[in-house]
């Protein structure tokens, strides 16, 4: 069996000092080497991993014979995003996951052959039959540019509405360049316009204009696709210090208005030495962003053990080449004050006991605490749904129904809400999930509703 084929990488020392992408493409030949592993299975496991059912072992085939474009084709019925979820996917967890080749070897590198191909080919855009029925997407993000491709091409006109002065949503703000280049990400979104999707930037739905507003509009469908912008914090004394970001702030600080760079108009405040909160991707996205924008000790603290990582392997690895210190088995207990700034942090040692619901095992405090020594701190633990939709459409009265915990109720295999002809998905929706291939499999379940519903009416 031949060996899997690996991406060059960027020596750690070097790329620390950058925002340049880690990896390359595989090269053509090693594409076509990586293709011929694929065991072009009768029962694909892989196809049912993926959220989006991309036909895998077509698009590889087409690698494997040297047609690339074909290969883009094939990818395209199902995704417009492949350099997007060919870089940001969790495909060890996924498509990856399922290949029978990774039972005694290691799978198909599915994730490097599908951003090969989207690098290298473009959308064919074929004839669009108008059907003269409006839908607006709520959010350019994952979700919303991929409901705002599948009710394109079934002829509807489509309008994106972004709060943001840029598109690309959680893409753009929240995923840094070394992990996801911008051209790529622009590349996709100019597919989606030369198909005549609409997009209208620096509109807050909820503020700028309300779903009333769209419906009286003319819009026969909406698609709420907001993502979940309200970051969760500790709760604990000394959180509202200068120095405590929230990796939301603190990675669109930098991803989207530029902070790294001298002259910007939104800085950060870059210390001496940061600790970031959590253990998931967003975590390593925020230590490695601080790594790269000066702060000469940066920590990940994460109360369970490395087992317990929920982080891609891969993002881990990159992590510690890159000098990101991990204090594990340390939950947080108090931040230090002087004269309003960060002054260092506070502890509890935790052991592990008995599995807890999520299925790993549950921190348990010993009583015993250690001090860490930092100015800056860094909390990514994760993000609510932000309530402006559903505070704005509760005043007008639309019977929104939402949980206790403020995200949009939705069907599951629809992603329709409680009011007629008004769809939700991905994380601003309690079936959402923080990846972004999740996002975009909520983004067409809810068009296949919508163009079913608009095809009866």
């Amino acid at each position: 069996m031949a060996v899997r084929q690996r991406q060059h990488e960027q020596d750690p020392m070097i790329r620390r000092t950058n925002f340049d992408a880690v990896e390359s493409n595989l090269t053509d030949e090693q594409a076509k080497l990586e293709a011929a592993r694929c065991l072009n299975c009768k029962n694909p496991r892989c196809v049912q991993g993926c959220p989006v059912n991309i036909n895998i072992p077509a698009f590889i085939h087409e690698v494997k014979e040297g047609n690339i474009e074909k290969a883009g084709e094939v990818i395209r019925e199902s995704s417009l995003l492949p350099s997007v979820c060919g870089r940001v996917c969790p495909q060890e967890r996924q498509c990856e996951g399922k290949c029978v080749l990774g039972i005694k070897s290691e799978p198909i590198a599915i994730g490097a052959l599908e951003r090969y191909v989207g690098d290298s080919t473009s959308l064919k855009v074929g004839e669009i039959k108008e059907t003269g029925k409006k839908v607006a997407i709520i959010g350019s993000g994952c979700a919303g540019i991929t409901a705002a491709a599948d009710l394109r091409r079934a002829g509807h006109e489509v309008v994106v509405f972004e709060a943001l002065h840029k598109l690309g949503g959680v893409l753009r703000y929240g995923i840094p360049p070394f992990r996801l280049p911008r051209k790529f990400l622009d590349k996709e979104i100019e597919n989606l316009k030369s198909m005549g999707v609409k997009f209208v930037t620096n509109v807050v739905v909820g503020k700028s204009i309300t779903v009333k507003q769209l419906k009286e509009d003319g819009f026969d469908a909406i698609v709420i696709g907001s993502g979940a912008g309200l970051p969760k914090m500790m709760g604990i004394p000394g959180e509202n210090l200068n120095g405590v970001y929230s990796a939301n702030e603190f990675l669109t600080r930098v991803n989207l208005m530029q902070a790294n760079l001298e002259e910007t108009a939104t800085p950060i405040r870059v210390g001496e030495k940061v600790a970031v909160i959590g253990g998931g991707n967003v975590a390593m996205d925020a230590a490695r962003v601080a790594v790269r924008v000066g702060f000469k000790k940066v920590y990940i603290v994460y109360r369970r053990t490395e087992a317990e990582l929920p982080a891609r392997l891969e993002e881990i690895r990159h992590a510690k080449e890159e000098g990101v210190v991990f204090q594990f088995l340390h939950a947080p207990k108090e931040i230090y004050n002087k004269d309003g700034y960060v002054a260092g942090m506070q502890f509890e040692i935790m052991e592990l006991g008995e599995p807890d619901e999520s299925g790993r095992r549950k921190p348990i405090p010993t009583g015993k605490t250690i001090d860490l020594d930092v100015d800056t701190v860094v909390v990514a633990l994760g993000t609510g749904p932000n309530p402006t939709i559903q505070a704005s459409m509760l005043r007008d009265d639309m019977n929104l129904t939402t949980d206790k915990k403020g995200y949009i109720v939705i069907e599951a295999e629809t992603g329709k809400t409680s009011v007629d002809c008004i769809y939700a998905g991905g994380d601003v929706a309690p079936t959402g999930s923080s990846t972004a291939i999740n996002a975009m499999g909520a983004g067409k379940r809810a068009a296949a509703a919508i163009n079913a519903m608009l095809a009866q009416n």
